[in-house]
């Protein structure tokens, strides 16, 4: 059951024990934090940039651009994954992104914010989607079978950390004014990702030994490339129908997509509260409390790893998850209505708690109840649908909330929204008699 693989699972310290681990932790921090510098550059420039000032609509559609291509393109990377060293394939894909934020960095300097600049940072990122999903094809060859679920939590909490440490160290650059705030001190900043990727692809090759992280030279997929393309798509659709006969999967995978959609409502309030209901048009100091907003959103997703297995143990995981989605409800309601800057670092901080509990006990959900022979191409269906969602929760706020995103009416509604998901959640969990493989949930 899922609730036991996650409440008894090793601790980190035992998982850090591993040197192959530690290694191929090395690589995917470093890639993060460049991460979160490269990606400071675009936001300030969509948020902050003094000679435009961006709709809400507009917002949302420069998040669509870089994650919708993401999320479609991702299923179909672990074909070439399935063809090529690993170790290799993570260390071209960081150094070619070492080479391509230069362009998008010098684009972002110009100003020029148009198609090229918009083709260069998808690049960019599309190649992040390769790099990430190399980790976790490569993480069983460094970690023993019992410790995947931890360590994937682990690595997935360390990552969003460093991720925020790259947004906050940027945030603090830009609030300093250690660089100027517009095109110029934006590009400065993206171009230091370049410096993170490169560390980040020589890691990879000097770490690890050719064939590593597989696969074995007996298990590399030689077919036609359109062929195995091909089959990927019908794969989805299979991984989809097997899913059908999972009911607590496909549960825990429509709760977290529904979720999403109200956290991408939830982004876009705070990124436009911060940028322009408190800020008062001053970059600095929007800068320095979006920074602030990110630690807090980190902090919570590192305590979420330390505080689902106990939660998970005490209470079991549909009791906990109920709870985590009405407590975000209330969250919302009683630190997000004031419109305060200090109580929304609260907000931020108890709704990444919850999100990053949610995420860790879904990811065990599905490893749990799906067949090994279809559950990569269920996470890939996962995948999809938490990135489209919370696109779309994005879209949704930018036609009801205001320029500055202060809107009563908008947060009570997303607020009744979460308690609805919870009560949806909690009564189809129980309204059925319990089968074997829907024991956990």
């Amino acid at each position: 059951m899922p609730q036991t693989l996650i409440a008894q699972a090793p601790n980190s310290r035992a998982i850090l024990a591993g040197s192959g681990f530690r290694r191929l932790l090395g690589v995917r921090l470093t890639s993060q934090i460049a991460d979160g510098w490269f990606q400071a550059g675009l936001a300030g420039s969509i948020l902050f940039n003094p000679n435009q000032q961006n709709s809400p609509v507009a917002i949302a559609a420069g998040f669509a651009i870089l994650l919708l291509p993401y999320s479609v393109m991702g299923p179909y990377v672990g074909v070439l994954l399935d063809r090529w060293d690993r170790r290799l394939s993570l260390s071209v894909a960081n150094l070619l992104r070492a080479l391509m934020v230069l362009p998008a960095a010098a684009l972002l300097w110009s100003g020029a914010n148009g198609i090229l600049f918009a083709i260069s940072a998808l690049i960019v990122i599309a190649i992040n989607r390769f790099f990430l999903a190399g980790l976790s094809a490569a993480l069983p060859r460094v970690v023993d079978d019992e410790k995947l679920v931890p360590a994937n939590a682990l690595a997935a909490t360390m990552g969003t950390i460093c991720y925020s440490i790259g947004l906050f160290s940027a945030a603090a650059v830009i609030a300093l004014k250690l660089v100027a705030v517009d095109s110029h001190g934006y590009g400065a900043i993206a171009v230091t990702a370049s410096l993170g990727y490169l560390v980040s692809g020589l890691l990879a090759r000097a770490l690890f030994r050719p064939g590593a992280l597989g696969p074995l030279a007996h298990e590399r997929h030689t077919g036609k490339l359109g062929r195995a393309l091909y089959e990927v798509a019908r794969g989805m659709i299979e991984g989809a129908r097997h899913l059908a006969g999972r009911r607590t999967a496909g549960r825990a995978m429509a709760l977290q997509a529904i979720y999403r959609c109200l956290y991408g409502v939830l982004t876009l309030a705070t990124l436009l509260l911060y940028s322009r209901y408190f800020g008062g048009g001053q970059a600095q100091q929007s800068l320095r409390d979006l920074g602030m907003v990110v630690i807090a959103g980190a902090a919570g997703a590192a305590l979420a790893a330390v505080v689902t297995p106990v939660a998970v143990r005490h209470l079991g995981t549909h009791r906990w998850l109920v709870g985590l989605v009405a407590g975000v409800g209330v969250v919302v309601l009683i630190f997000g209505l004031p419109f305060n800057r200090f109580l929304l670092l609260v907000a931020a901080f108890l709704v990444n708690v919850a999100s990053q509990s949610m995420k860790i006990i879904v990811d065990a959900t599905i490893q749990h109840e799906c067949d090994d022979i279809y559950r990569g191409r269920i996470f890939s269906v996962n995948d999809t649908a938490f990135n489209m969602a919370f696109v779309g929760g994005l879209f949704i706020a930018a036609t009801m909330l205001p320029p500055n995103g202060r809107s009563v009416a908008g947060l009570v509604c997303v607020a009744v929204g979460f308690i609805l998901l919870a009560l949806w959640f909690g009564v189809r969990s129980v309204r059925r008699p319990r089968q074997p493989a829907e024991a956990s949930l």
